[in-house]
């Protein structure tokens, strides 16, 4: 791989909406808990106060980028569209990977942990709960798409040869779900079946463009373009379906400090950029408190992000 703002809590109850955002005021900075069998792993720590109680978006896309740091986005002339979703919804300026490298990452905001896995071996078996499985026992729906992906329930590593040599375009790598025994092989989905008709998505997907597409053997430009292309209608619906996409860098290119973009647009979203410190458990920890779902792994000590949303939040003593 190539390489807080914050708000005065008054009494037990925040209104989000007369609270500022303000890029100049210093971050609030929360110390880092190192997670089992890695060196870069950081959790930031959930105060007791914090608990997010705002309504639940009927759809969550989430789309995964690859390997390029903050600085490397934010204000690129090539990433116009994407700079474009940073005006329009919430920018998490402070926003961390966990780990290097790519694997890791994906499995940490999946489940809650990299599983012990440290690096972007293929393939592995869990049986360990997970984002998927907890929507579903919760009577809710997940589903994965993968660009490129040969097939629904496919469980190869790459669609080449192992190792991804030059042509392969598909990584299972970067479809934790395809991992875990619990997670019906049906949802794990080629993009090519991502619904035209976006109230037939289900709760909570994953979108997964492909090598070319996703910034890892591709430009940024090229990545821009296809999120523009393939994602934009759902975003335009999104505005009046009470929905909401996530887009998020696995991690950066490689640094100590692991800084990427991270960025939500949708409806229930109060635009601007927020500083505070956070990372993959926290916001696996939001969605899980958006859908009312257990803790998973490294989430149950992060804190939700909760100052990104239009409605109340709830802060309970």
């Amino acid at each position: 791989m190539r390489k807080a703002f914050a708000c005065t809590v008054m009494t037990a109850v925040v209104a989000l909406t007369g609270c500022k955002v303000d890029a100049t005021r210093s971050t609030v900075q929360q110390p880092s808990i190192q997670t089992a069998k890695s060196p870069f792993a950081r959790v930031e720590p959930a105060p007791r106060t914090a608990s997010l109680a705002v309504p639940p978006p009927d759809h969550v896309v989430i789309v995964v980028e690859e390997n390029h740091s903050y600085p490397e986005i934010a204000g690129n002339p090539n990433a116009p569209y994407i700079r474009s979703l940073m005006r329009e919804g919430a920018v998490l300026t402070n926003y961390h990977g966990v780990e290097h490298p790519s694997q890791p990452n994906y499995l940490d905001l999946f489940s809650g942990s990299n599983q012990g896995v440290t690096d972007d071996s293929c393939p592995h078996r869990f049986s360990a709960p997970n984002l998927a499985s907890e929507l579903m026992a919760a009577h809710l729906t997940f589903r994965g798409y993968a660009e490129d992906l040969p097939s629904a329930g496919y469980t190869g590593c790459s669609n080449g040869r192992v190792g991804l040599p030059w042509g392969a375009t598909y990584a299972r790598k970067h479809c934790p779900w395809v991992n875990f025994t619990n997670v019906p092989p049906a949802d794990n989905r080629p993009f090519t079946q991502f619904p035209k008709d976006f109230s037939k998505l289900p709760t909570v997907s994953f979108v997964i463009p492909n090598l070319r597409h996703d910034m890892h053997s591709g430009s940024v430009l090229a990545a821009d373009t296809w999120l523009r292309q393939h994602l934009q209608p759902y975003v335009a619906w999104a505005r009046t379906h009470n929905s909401l996409l996530i887009v998020t860098w696995d991690e950066d290119d490689g640094s100590a400090d692991n800084h990427v973009p991270t960025l939500l647009v949708g409806p229930m979203i109060r635009p601007g950029r927020y500083t505070e410190r956070v990372n993959h458990f926290n916001l696996l920890r939001t969605i899980e408190d958006l859908y009312r779902l257990p803790h998973l792994g490294n989430s149950k000590n992060a804190r939700p992000i909760t100052d990104v949303w239009q409605s109340r939040v709830n802060q309970s003593p």
